[in-house]
């Protein structure tokens, strides 16, 4: 009785082995360059949706930031005729009523500090040149005193909170 290997064909294995890993190598390229195609795709969502959150990330870490720094404004915006006017009655009352103007003083004072306190700052005006992104002007007149351009007099404060203005000073401009 024959072996049945020996009865079988001999066949070349290394020639086999040459055909079917061509084949292989053919289609796998041909899959290769489609899912290195689907990588790059997906890379570049990846990087793009990355990109996004890191811009979102930053947006809300900023828009939180500005809520804490200025979430005061409105009511401090409520306080600042209270304070002109406590400036006002200081004006008025400065010889009339010494004890009375002490008072008005020492609360005024203590609001102004406050204020200062959450953040207010006056814009400074007077003799200073004149800048449109914080001051008004409401009027121009000659002026010896000072040079073109320079705040003559300040008709109402200015102020700033942290580095916003929430109101420009209202000026007089020399010409």
């Amino acid at each position: 009785m024959a072996n049945k290997k020996e009865d079988q064909p001999i066949v070349d294995e290394e020639q086999e082995i040459d055909e079917n890993s061509e084949e292989s190598e053919n289609i796998s390229a041909e899959e290769y360059k489609e899912k290195e195609d689907e990588l790059k795709q997906v890379s570049t969502q990846f990087i793009r949706l990355q990109a996004d959150f890191e811009n979102f990330r930053k947006r809300t870490e900023k828009e939180r930031k500005d809520i804490v720094n200025y979430a005061l404004e409105d009511f401090i915006c409520t306080l600042l005729p209270v304070v002109d006017n406590f400036d006002n009655a200081m004006k008025v009352e400065e010889k009339e009523n010494e004890s009375f103007y002490k008072g008005i003083e020492l609360i005024s004072k203590q609001l102004k500090g406050a204020l200062e306190s959450n953040g207010l700052n006056e814009i400074e005006a007077l003799g200073e040149e004149f800048d449109p992104n914080i001051h008004h002007a409401v009027f121009m007149e000659e002026s010896e005193e000072y040079d073109s351009g320079k705040i003559v007099e300040v008709i109402q404060k200015g102020y700033k909170l942290k580095d916003k203005v929430i109101r420009p000073a209202m000026v007089k401009v020399a010409k």
